[in-house]
């Protein structure tokens, strides 16, 4: 699974015919540089997700890609490489708060 922010939306009106009907969204990893760390840092690149829980720009989401995502997507023929299965309440790395949503 993948710690990811979403950034944004895709409008794609031409598509895969088992796609139509999916949200997707621009997220980019999150990554915990030690364990020291006191937050969470964006990475360097971005990908897009179908998103079937309905998240929203800045929130926290965990991704997962490959045959995950074609079962999270419940469609083990569907073209789907990166899917949200949850939105993120907290992070927590030790006794550190990384992330709180709003």
């Amino acid at each position: 699974m993948i710690l990811a922010r979403v950034e944004g939306s895709v409008v794609a009106t031409k598509k895969n015919p088992r796609m139509t009907g999916q949200k997707f969204l621009v997220v980019r990893p999150l990554v915990i540089n030690s364990p020291a760390a006191k937050e969470l840092q964006p990475a360097s690149s971005t990908l897009v997700a179908v998103d079937s829980l309905g998240a929203g720009e800045g929130d926290c989401v965990l991704v997962v890609q490959g045959s995950s995502a074609r079962l999270a997507a419940d469609d083990k023929d569907s073209p789907v490489d990166a899917v949200l299965i949850g939105i993120v309440d907290t992070v927590d790395l030790g006794k550190t708060l990384l992330y709180k949503a709003h």
